[in-house]
C-alpha cells in the first residue's frame, strides 16, 4: 500500500538481518479443538466499549524439514484438562474461564496421516508452560522430545505429583529427554530476538521472547527460497505464541499506521461495509493512528518491560512483507479461510494472507464505532 493509503506517514522498519539459507520448511498450521474465552479485562487495557470477552482458538504448528524430520511447536489445551495440576486448576477457579476441548494435537496428526505412535515428531516445542500451549505430551512416544526456554527446568521442576506446587505434569516429560534452550548474551539475533538455528541451516529458527512467561520462545520458519519462492524472495511465517493475545496489542505501530480506508471493512452489517481509519483512530485511548489499540495488562505477564520490548521487535517482524505473524489466539485465520491441518500455510505470500488478515481483529471495536458513529 501506498504511503498515501495510511493516516500516517509510515517509518521503514529497521532490517531483520536474517541469516541466508537455500533450505525452507513445510508449515502446517493446526486447529487444536481447543477454545477458550475470557474477561478482556483480564489481559488487556485499557478498556475498549464493547470488547468485553476474548474468543480464543489455540494453534499449533507442525514444522517438516526436507530430510524428514518433524517439530511442532505448541499443542494448545490437552482434552482431559480437568486432569492439568492441582496448582492449575486452582487458576482457572480464580478466573471466568470457558474451556472447550474436542481432540488432543495427537490425535489431529494421526486422522490426517502423521504416524505420531512411530516416532514421526522429533521434538515439541513448548512456547511457555501454560496449559493452554503445553497440550499432553504423554500421547507422544519417549522418542519425541521436549524442547523449552531459559529458566523452565530451575522454576518448574518436578511436576506433579512429585513437585506438589508444580503447574505441569511428571508424564509431561518423564521417559522423554527435557532440552532447555540457553542463549547466552552475545547470541546471533534476528530481529533483535537472539535464536537457535535448529536444524544447523537456516530453515527454522527458535527465538527467546522472554516477558509473557518464563522461558517464552517464539519461531520462524523459512517457508520459501529466493528464485524459487513467492514473488521472487525468501517468505517467512513468524510463530508469536503469546506475545499478544489479540491483534490490537502489536497493531497498528509506526511501521503499519491504520489505513485511510478499510474496504472492504471486517465488520458486519451494511453501513460498517467500508469502515474510514478515522473512526478507529477516535475510539484510540490516544487518538493516535500508529500505536497499539491495548497495552498487555499491569500484573499479566511475568515480567512487563520484557514483554514490551518482545512485542516491539515482533512488530518489526509484522511490518516486513514477506513476514507472515501468527499469534496463538487469533481467531482471524479461522475466519478468513487460512489452510489448516492438513493443508499446507507455504503460500500464504502469493494468496496475500497477510493483508487479508491484518485488520481483522478491529471487528471487535464495532460497538465502540457505533456508540461514538451513530452508524
Amino acid at each position: 500500500m501506498p504511503f498515501d493509503g495510511y493516516l500516517t506517514t509510515p517509518k521503514a522498519a529497521p532490517a531483520l538481518d536474517v541469516p541466508l539459507s537455500s533450505t525452507s520448511v513445510q508449515v502446517r498450521v493446526i486447529d487444536t479443538t481447543s477454545r477458550l474465552s475470557a474477561p478482556a479485562s483480564m489481559i488487556l487495557e485499557p478498556a475498549i466499549p464493547g470488547h468485553d470477552t476474548l474468543h480464543c482458538p489455540a494453534y499449533s504448528f507442525l514444522i517438516e524439514h526436507p530430510s524428514g524430520r518433524r517439530l511442532l511447536y505448541d499443542l494448545g489445551t490437552r482434552r482431559d484438562w480437568q486432569m492439568l495440576s492441582p496448582m492449575v486448576q486452582g487458576l482457572l477457579k480464580q478466573h471466568d474461564l470457558h474451556i472447550e476441548v474436542e481432540k488432543n494435537v495427537a490425535e489431529i496428526l494421526e486422522e490426517g496421516g502423521v504416524a505420531v505412535s512411530n516416532g514421526a515428531i522429533e521434538a515439541l516445542i513448548w512456547s511457555h508452560w501454560h496449559y493452554d500451549h503445553i497440550g499432553d505430551p504423554s500421547t507422544f512416544p519417549a522418542s519425541t522430545a521436549l524442547i523449552v526456554g531459559p529458566g523452565f527446568k530451575q522454576a518448574f521442576l518436578p511436576g506433579y505429583p512429585e513437585g506438589s506446587s508444580s503447574v505441569i505434569l511428571q508424564s509431561d516429560y518423564e521417559g522423554r529427554e527435557l532440552r532447555e534452550l540457553i542463549f547466552e548474551p552475545s547470541a546471533a539475533r534476528i530481529g533483535g530476538l537472539q535464536y537457535h538455528d535448529h536444524f544447523g541451516d537456516g530453515s527454522f529458527y527458535i527465538l527467546n521472547a522472554p516477558g509473557h512467561a518464563i522461558g517464552h520462545l517464539c519461531a520462524l520458519a523459512r517457508v520459501s527460497t529466493g528464485e524459487h519462492g513467492q514473488q521472487g524472495q525468501d517468505s517467512f511465517i513468524f510463530m508469536g505464541g503469546d506475545t499478544c493475545h489479540h491483534g490490537g496489542e502489536f497493531r497498528p505501530t509506526e511501521y503499519l499506521p491504520l489505513p485511510k480506508t478499510l474496504d472492504p471493512s471486517p465488520m458486519s452489517g451494511a453501513r460498517m461495509s467500508v469502515c474510514p481509519g478515522a473512526w478507529l483512530q477516535e475510539i484510540h485511548h490516544e487518538k493516535k493512528s500508529n500505536e497499539p489499540f491495548y497495552r498487555v495488562k499491569q500484573g499479566f505477564s511475568y515480567h512487563a518491560e520484557d514483554c514490551e520490548r518482545t512485542i516491539a521487535k515482533m512488530s518489526e517482524f509484522d511490518a516486513a512483507d514477506n513476514v507472515l505473524v501468527i499469534i496463538a489466539h487469533d481467531t482471524s485465520l479461522l475466519e478468513e479461510g487460512f489452510p489448516m491441518f492438513p493443508d499446507f500455510a507455504n503460500d500464504w505470500l502469493s494468496n496475500d494472507f497477510a493483508r487479508k488478515l491484518r485488520w481483522c481483529f478491529v471487528k471487535d471495536f464495532q460497538k465502540a464505532i457505533e456508540g461514538t458513529r451513530n452508524v
